[in-house]
């Protein structure tokens, strides 16, 4: 057995005691954006990785959504895992049919590998764009993994900064799939939210066939405060963004915590501080409703009950 690689330095590992919620989310409850790091004795990381993460494991994933009282998952990849995705996979099925999966896959992908993946539960790929991150991929490699999925009915997730979405978008509307956007494009806060550059995103999703996630205000604040010490009234500098998505794309939201929060550097929220977030941006019981359990549903489990 290799020897564990010890963390990135400055690593913040995630909140080890979450408060309970003040606000309860509802029956049905669906996490959108979370990840599994390792176990590394388990489960390696990448050689090619550019961070060393702490453990963040399926169960104690598991235990933060009991406390936080959600119901279902969407595992995401993680770059520290590269293209493999059996720390995914593993714990997709250990939820049985109450996770999904988010991979990362190659050019080279095979069709029974990708038929593979589905039957573990995943349904959709991962194209990343933040160099900080990853090496990105020529678009002519994403466009080729793009084919291949697309007749499995998954869908593409993208991470990107909103600066770079000019020169983006024209190839995101080629995609041959529905879209499914991190983190609401990472719009600059300190911009007005009715600015020219978040106006380009909204009609990006206007004219596309696009879902948003309206998650991650602790890496899209500038001002905060943050979601910790109790503060229930946290991130307000983000609310009119997300605020501005609910209420022109209700019925194409998510939401998710992003446990266990990878290469945050100035702070690590309190999760239970983070699910009070949401009736700030979501702000009627529909909007929560289908924010947090329709629209999730009818993405990764079409057609069932809660």
């Amino acid at each position: 057995m290799s020897v564990p690689s010890p963390r990135t330095p400055g690593w913040l590992d995630w909140y080890r005691d979450p408060s309970v919620p003040a606000f309860r989310l509802p029956a049905g409850t669906v996490d959108t954006h979370c990840h599994v790091f390792g176990p590394q004795a388990q489960f390696p990381f990448a050689p090619e990785r550019k961070y060393t993460p702490c453990d963040a494991g399926k169960d104690e994933l598991a235990a933060l959504h009991a406390r936080l009282g959600v119901s279902r998952a969407v595992v995401v990849q993680a770059t520290c895992h590269g293209a493999d995705n059996t720390a995914l996979t593993d714990a997709v099925r250990a939820a049985g049919n109450r996770a999904r999966g988010i991979a990362t896959v190659r050019p080279d992908v095979s069709g029974a590998e990708l038929r593979a993946l589905d039957a573990a539960g995943v349904r959709g790929v991962r194209f990343n764009f933040l160099r900080r991150l990853v090496d990105t991929s020529p678009k002519e490699d994403l466009t080729t993994i793009a084919a291949k999925i697309a007749p499995l009915g998954w869908h593409i997730v993208l991470y990107f900064e909103s600066a770079d979405l000019p020169e983006l978008e024209g190839f995101f509307g080629s995609l041959p799939t529905p879209l499914v956007v991190d983190h609401m494009g990472r719009p600059d806060v300190t911009q007005p939210v009715d600015g020219p550059q978040f106006a380009r995103f909204l009609r990006f999703v206007d004219t596309n066939d696009v879902w948003v996630k309206v998650t991650c205000p602790e890496r899209l604040s500038v001002t905060g405060p943050a979601a910790l010490h109790g503060e229930r009234n946290a991130y307000t500098d983000v609310v009119p963004f997300g605020r501005r998505v609910v209420e022109e794309f209700g019925d194409r939201v998510l939401w998710g915590t992003d446990w266990p929060h990878p290469n945050l550097t100035g702070h690590m929220p309190d999760d239970g501080l983070l699910v009070d977030h949401v009736p700030h941006i979501a702000v009627t019981p529909e909007q929560q409703r289908r924010l947090l359990v329709d629209n999730p549903m009818k993405l990764y489990w079409p057609g069932e009950g809660v």
